[in-house]
């Protein structure tokens, strides 16, 4: 197994981070290949707990090389508070150890104004954006209107090419929102404060990924948010603005010679959504207030509530097919102890029929959970680190999801500590 994509299963946000720090141990680099701030990855471990948005899970493990590959919106502001942040707490981090791809295009100022002034401008048909820019990127990655990070290396051309670009996002900025236009005195002052800071830390990681896997190293590709979310494969339009799909690891990353070997795909023991969309199996009132409050469901990146569900076998198990995965962590067992009936959503009710494949899109506003309800366990489980230590109950919820996804399940959190987890091989 010399490379591994871990990658969500779902709409996001089902622990992808701590799998990451986990089993970083036994692989040499980390890539993260797609994404942008706009979510967040929660790791706990000895050097304390942190909400990682940019920067590759597996900065916390010594010996690790991360890379942030040329698939990502690499946002510098933002980037560098967050090395700040993870520095101050003991982390290091040095041009050996954190990589950024000289291709990574870079989010601009003005993305993240765009992404507000749309979902000001949608009202309540907003895509529930996180306003971090990405939409607006990546639609000017597109066409060809956004700044490489190498570029940095090149002040004299980058001023030219950043004129060009105020020139004709002002437009929009004025005529479209009525905003405030950028000056090249503001441009001036983000390359100086903010670009400059990560300037050390860019290179040509396309050489070194292609020299670690010529010396037979071990790579972790790292996705963010989940198959639900993916531009193409996901709730469009709902959904992220790149591809969280392991198939695009190796032309995200930079490596695009890269063979995936397995596929770790991350789900919850429940359901959570962040964003606007449709979310078949959502639970409402009390009962979502009893399992947010459970799971400690808030976003990392906005601090949000997370809209929360049963287990969705006919989501999941799409998931699953979209991802390719080859095995499956299982995360937050634990947080369903409370439990006495545990609602799974097993099929979904639509046109008067029940189907157990996952609709089109358009199709998903009308349909309804078909809910099945499994015994609880009423117990605290979260010490627990063999399989067959569990309660009865809990293993058969387990292997109840397990034959229903049709893919094994080899990891089960049971905590979010890095050694809070069962491990079923």
């Amino acid at each position: 197994m010399s490379n591994c994509a871990i990658v969500g299963i779902n709409w996001g946000d089902e622990g992808k981070g701590r799998m990451v720090d986990l089993l970083t141990e036994d692989y040499d680099v980390v890539v993260r290949y797609q994404g942008g701030g706009n979510a967040g990855h929660t790791v706990i471990n000895e050097h304390g707990k942190f909400a990682l948005h940019l920067l590759p899970s597996g900065i916390f493990r010594d010996g690790v090389v991360n890379i942030l590959g040329n698939g990502v919106a690499l946002d510098p502001e933002n980037l560098w508070a967050e090395m700040q942040d993870v520095m101050s707490k003991g982390v290091t981090l040095t041009p050996d150890n954190l990589k950024i791809s000289d291709r990574a295009s870079l989010l601009l100022p003005w993305h993240r104004d765009l992404d507000e002034l749309e979902e000001m401008r949608l009202g309540d048909k907003k895509y529930g954006s996180t306003k971090q820019g990405i939409a607006p990127f990546y639609s000017d990655k597109y066409q060809k209107k956004t700044v490489l990070a190498g570029e940095l290396f090149y002040p004299e051309e980058l001023k030219a090419h950043l004129a060009d670009l105020m020139e004709w996002k002002n437009l929009t900025l004025t005529r479209v929102y009525s905003a405030r236009p950028y000056t090249m005195e503001m441009l001036e002052e983000w390359l100086t404060v903010s670009c400059e800071k990560i300037k050390p830390y860019i290179c040509d990681t396309g050489a070194f990924l292609k020299a670690a896997q010529s010396g037979g190293k071990k790579i972790l590709f790292e996705a963010q948010l989940g198959s639900l979310r993916d531009l193409d494969y996901g709730i469009y339009p709902y959904t992220t603005s790149s591809n969280t799909t392991a198939a695009y690891a190796p032309i995200g990353s930079g490596l695009p010679s890269a063979r995936i070997t397995n596929v770790i795909g991350v789900v919850k023991a429940y359901s959570t959504c962040v964003g606007e969309g449709p979310f078949v199996c959502e639970m409402f009132g009390d009962e979502a207030e009893e399992l947010r409050k459970a799971g400690f469901e808030y976003g990392a990146k906005t601090g949000r509530p997370r809209r929360v569900g049963a287990f969705d076998i006919v989501a999941t198990r799409y998931g699953v097919e979209v991802q390719a995965a080859t095995e499956i962590a299982l995360t937050k067992l634990d947080v369903l102890s409370y439990m006495k009936k545990i609602p799974v959503c097993t099929r979904y009710l639509l046109n008067g029929e029940q189907t157990s494949r996952f609709p089109f899109p358009s199709a998903l506003q009308k349909a309804t959970p078909v809910i099945e309800y499994l015994d609880g366990w009423g117990c605290d489980i979260s010490g627990v680190r063999r399989f067959e230590d569990l309660p009865k109950k809990a293993q058969e919820y387990v292997n109840f999801i397990e034959k229903a996804i049709d893919c094994p399940i080899t990891y089960v959190s049971v905590g979010p500590e890095r050694d809070s987890i069962i491990i079923r091989k």
